[in-house]
Order: C-alpha cells, then structure tokens, then sequence
C-alpha cells in the first residue's frame, strides 16, 4: 500500500524499548549524544579558560584551607576589578609551574612591614580574624610596594612563605 497515510514505511527516531537501555541513554540515543557532546564542550571551556581545579597541598593556608582540598581558582574574578586585601588568590611564578595558594595583605602604593609578629600597612597594625592566632617572625622591613606589586601571605603563620608578588603572576581569586 503506498499512500500519504502509510507511517510505516517512513523511518522513525531511533528508540530504546528495554529499561536498561533507557536507563543509560534515556528514550532517544540521539538527544543523548547531544547533550553529552554539549556538556563535554562546555566542560572543557569552563575547566581549560575560566576555572582551575586546585587540590590544597599542605599547611600553610591553615585553618581556612585544609590539606587535600579540592577548590577552584576564578580566572574571570579580576576582569573588572584588581585583588583587594583579604582576598584569597592562586598565584604561578614565572619560573615554576607550582599553583600556590596565598592571601593578599598588601596593595600597591602601600608600605608593608612585619614588626613584633604582626603585619603593619602604612604604620597601622592589620585586623586579621582568618589567621590561627599565631604571631610571624618579624623578619620584613618596611616595604613600599610597587604599583603592580601586592604582598602577600598564608593564614597560617607558623610555616607560611610570605613575600611581593607582580599582578601578572596572580591568575584569580579562590572561590571558596
């Protein structure tokens, strides 16, 4: 029979008719490896340009960040705006690929000093409630930063490095 009414004969969307089938790919294949190719797309594009995954490895962004956690870096965090004091950031030297976690105390055009374990911006002693309480070795003279140049610091102040870091190196803000 070949009329306009006959459906059988025109092919319809592959579908699954057994629950497992439908379980793993849902009622229509097609739909599905669209979607995954879409969520693959995006996936990379997020993970690759605009958040990094960054596992903490050690102690000395204690007692925010515990060691082995998972977090991501913003990379679209400073687009608009530059890092303001309390902000937690993941920096990358020139010469090493290490990702490091670190919070910025000090601003360009300040003048950053360590006197008698506490952190002094412009001669003022900084209020710092994400610290575990314990005092720095005062071992930094004052220094006037830079207009690209931020100081920066670990919260936890018994082993944490501390020193300027350049705009260029800080690659975002940790967004949890």
């Amino acid at each position: 029979m070949t009329g306009a009414g006959n459906s059988e004969s025109q092919p319809g969307p592959l579908r699954v008719s057994t629950w497992w089938g439908r379980i793993l790919v849902g009622r229509n294949p097609a739909v599905t490896l669209i979607r995954l190719v879409v969520l693959v797309v995006v996936a990379s594009v997020l993970f690759k340009g605009v958040l990094i995954p960054v596992r903490v490895t050690g102690k000395s962004m204690e007692p925010t960040y515990r060691d082995g956690r998972v977090n991501f870096i913003n990379r679209l965090a400073y687009r608009r705006s530059e890092p303001r004091r309390g902000d937690v950031v993941g920096l990358q030297t020139e010469n090493s690929r290490l990702l490091v976690l670190k919070r910025i105390v000090g601003l360009p055009g300040e003048r950053v000093s360590i006197r008698y374990g506490r952190i002094y911006i412009d001669g003022k002693a900084l209020a710092e409630d994400y610290t575990d309480g314990q005092p720095i070795p005062p071992t930094l003279g004052e220094r006037k930063l830079g207009a690209v140049e931020y100081f920066v610091i670990g919260d936890n102040r018994d082993l944490s490095a501390y020193g300027v870091v350049e705009r260029r190196h800080i690659l975002g803000k940790v967004l949890f």
